[in-house]
């Protein structure tokens, strides 16, 4: 039997709407049914866009895994990186929410019939609004305390992995740099073979000094020292070093050639790391870190341009469910469409228009005299002075 309370809504029947509102149970229902479409359409959307963004980020990992690398670090990794991702998601998920559902409510003209029983928008949309600060206060939490130092883990994870499994390095076709050394592969085979290997040692960064060819070679990895070696055979080496400095010297050098079975690289590769460790990237930093580094920075007087533009981005990320919902709102209300493609389509847009608004931000932290850090906040500003306003006009009709 269908709801009175839905009855009175769809027929306009104001006078037993009104009755039914006596005991505030109306209003409850209300509330219910347009909070319980919002939350099935967002964690919906919030499924379908983390999955899709984390696929995004795992297919280089994936392609580890082909290669050797275990699948517990494959998940690991996942968890890793799934706080930075629900920062996006969140607050685009709640825009899709917004844009199905009132785009539905006002297609069926249910928000009409509210508003003729004496619902205001606010009444409407005032559970959404607490919904939404919540998850607003939940991606600041990921963006300041969470999710940078396990976006610095997931990096140093995979490092680790590629030490303890060297092959998944090794890209056919693809340049490895080690030190002053760079090599190329042709093909893998087994677990730690490589075949048509080409290395060039250099003795500065425009100079080769060496040329080496190799049929196919062998890559073994010392744990306790941490280094990676690479052991060629059938090795022919163009020694191009003595040519140039011949001809330093006036006299027209060859390069010199020579064969030999055998021939061993190794790599500190361990080494390397940890020194890449050693400076955290302000990515990275948890907000009390960073704040920290801002100070030391200015203590120093150095520009703290880049730092301040890091810490004003996450916030502006954190506060984006707000502006979204604020605009998302009246643009779902006044398309009044019933179909889900379109409500899917501007939701698109408009997280588009945002995202890469606060990237383009970002990449003017060389910039520090037109104030990067600053302009960070437009995006957040106009949506939700936009959205606040096409809301008040709405209401007022």
């Amino acid at each position: 039997m269908p709801n009175p309370v839905f009855e009175c809504i769809l027929t306009g029947n104001i006078p037993d709407f009104n009755r039914f509102t006596g005991k505030d149970n109306a209003m409850k229902i209300l509330n219910w049914y347009v909070t319980r479409g919002f939350l099935l359409a967002f964690f919906m959307a919030i499924g379908i866009l983390t999955f899709g963004m984390t696929g995004a980020n795992l297919v280089k990992v994936l392609d580890y895994v082909s290669q050797g690398i275990s699948f517990f670090t494959f998940f690991e990794f996942t968890l890793y990186i799934l706080p930075i991702i629900l920062t996006f998601t969140v607050p685009w998920a709640v825009m899709v929410a917004v844009m199905l559902v009132f785009g539905r409510l006002s297609a069926d003209s249910e928000i009409t019939a509210m508003r003729a029983c004496g619902v205001s928008i606010l009444q409407i949309v005032s559970p959404i609004l607490i919904i939404t600060f919540f998850l607003m206060l939940f991606c600041l939490y990921l963006q300041v305390e969470v999710g940078p130092p396990l976006l610095g883990k997931s990096r140093t994870l995979m490092q680790t992995a590629a030490i303890n499994q060297p092959l998944a390095i090794f890209e056919p076709g693809k340049q490895i740099e080690f030190e002053n050394t760079i090599i190329y592969i042709d093909d893998k085979e087994g677990e730690d073979g490589i075949k048509g290997v080409q290395i060039y040692t250099l003795s500065d960064p425009q100079t080769v000094a060496q040329d080496i060819s190799a049929e196919r070679g062998k890559l073994l990895v010392d744990k306790e020292k941490q280094l990676l070696i690479v052991r060629l055979f059938d090795c022919l080496v163009v020694d191009k070093k003595g040519a140039a400095e011949q001809q330093q010297d006036g006299d027209a050098g060859m390069p010199t050639r020579f064969f030999t079975q055998q021939l061993e690289f190794s790599f500190n590769y361990g080494k390397q790391a940890n020194e890449r460790r050693i400076s955290t990237k302000a990515k990275y930093m948890k907000l009390t870190d960073l704040m920290g580094k801002i100070r030391l920075t200015k203590q120093l007087e150095r520009d703290t341009t880049e730092l301040e533009v890091e810490l004003n981005q996450r916030i502006a990320f954190a506060l984006s469910p707000i502006a979204f919902l604020l605009l998302g709102l009246p643009l779902a209300i006044r398309t009044s469409r019933r179909e889900t493609s379109v409500g899917l389509f501007l939701s698109v847009i408009l997280a588009g228009v945002f995202f890469l608004s606060i990237i383009l931000c970002e990449s003017l932290s060389s910039f520090p005299h037109l104030y990067p850090q600053y302009l960070l906040w437009l995006p957040n500003i106009i949506f939700q002075i936009l959205g606040a306003v096409m809301t008040y006009r709405i209401s007022q009709r």
